[in-house]
Formats: structure tokens, sequence, C-alpha cells
């Protein structure tokens, strides 16, 4: 089937957010007297949605949970610090304006699907300009449910009036893959994100936005 619109996430795949989740995380452990972590560990916690991160930070474990009152401070704590330093180091990957533009000019629909709450995905795509490549925005919160559910993807087709085998999904990690796969949508895995893909089975593996422009090409003229 033709590809009529794209589904992207964001951290990792469109914007290297890294350094300024490290930051507020850190931030956050030094509210409750805990050391900072090495920004490789803190990377390494990355995926799953905000809740999941605090959790992760608070405990050095990317199994752990914390005590659900420490958690709920850790929140709030991580929310205050990360609006502050929301945007000061993070940047579009090299590729993804191009990218943008390519598969703009293709007539597709474009949508950030990410599981990180709407609240800070889309001051970040206006502060980074990109917010105007996209026709909708959906957080982790936008919705009952999150990836890895098809929900987010469900909804997408739906809001673009196309059926799941038409929207292809682009991400770093195996929440996008596991969505897309759970939605009947193709997908393909950046390289470059915050997680290993490399043995996840899906359509494709690239090592820049631009190349997605050529798998669509495909798609169209195998139909």
């Amino acid at each position: 089937m033709p590809i009529h619109a794209i589904a992207l996430d964001l951290d990792g795949t469109l914007l290297d957010t890294i350094a300024d989740l490290a930051s507020a995380a850190n931030a956050m452990r030094a509210d409750f007297q805990l050391p900072a972590l090495a920004q490789a560990r803190l990377e390494s916690f990355v995926g799953g949605g905000m809740a999941q991160l605090v959790h992760r930070a608070l405990t050095d474990d990317r199994n752990g949970q914390a005590h659900p009152e420490l958690h709920e401070a850790g929140v709030a704590a991580f929310c205050r610090h990360y609006e502050r330093m929301l945007a000061d180091t993070t940047q579009p990957y090299p590729g993804v304006r191009a990218g943008l533009d390519a598969l703009q000019a293709l007539g597709l629909k474009l949508a950030v699907v990410t599981n990180k709450p709407y609240r800070f995905s889309q001051p970040l795509l206006e502060r980074t300009g990109l917010a105007h490549y996209f026709d909708l925005v959906m957080g982790g919160d936008s919705l009952a449910q999150k990836k890895p559910h098809p929900l987010p993807l469900l909804h997408t087709c739906a809001q673009f009036g196309i059926a799941p085998a038409a929207l292809l999904m682009i991400g770093d990690s195996h929440f996008d893959r596991d969505a897309a796969v759970n939605a009947g949508a193709p997908c393909l895995l950046l390289r470059y994100g915050y997680e290993d893909v490399s043995e996840l089975a899906c359509n494709g593996h690239i090592d820049s936005l631009v190349e997605a422009v050529e798998f669509v090409k495909n798609a169209d003229s195998l139909s």
C-alpha cells in the first residue's frame, strides 16, 4: 500500500534531547540529596515516558520503582527543572530538516507521536523550529494509552483518514516498533537514537531521516 502519512517519534528521532533531560534529572536528584548520575547512565533510562524516567532516575535502576510519594514529588521536581532548561542544548539531528522537507514535498501528512508529555513536546518543536512541519502532535498523555499500545497510531490514522498500512512509523526504540506492529503499520528505525535497534526486526534500519524518502517512493512504486 502507498504511504500517505508519517508518524515520527521525538526524543532520539527528531531531536537530540538527552543533555537537557539529564540536566533536569540530576537537578531533580539534587533536590532529594542524591548525587548526580552520568549522562550515559541517564540516557539508558530514556524510553517509556517521563513517569518511567523519574522512577529510573530516582532509583538509579532501569527496573526501579520509587516509593509513590517520592515519585510524585520527583515528577513535580523534574517538570519544574525541565521546563526551565527545555531547549538549552536540544537540537534536531543532522538530516532531520532535509528529511522533513523532502517528505512534506511528497505531499505526506506528518505527525509527531511521542511518549513525552504534550506540555513539553509542542514547545520543543516550536523552539527548535520544527513545529510548522506537523499536522498533528500526540504526546504520551494525549490519549488513554501510549506506545507501545497501538492507540496513538490508530488515532493518527483516524485523524488523517487513512488505513494503518498507509502510515509509516519512524522511531528509534522498541516502543516505536512495537506500536507499529500492534497497529498494523510499517516501521523504520533510526540507528542513531537512544536504544540499540540493530536486532529489532522492522521494515528497515536507516541512518538519516532523508533515507526514509526512498522507502516511501519504493512503497508507492510497488503498489
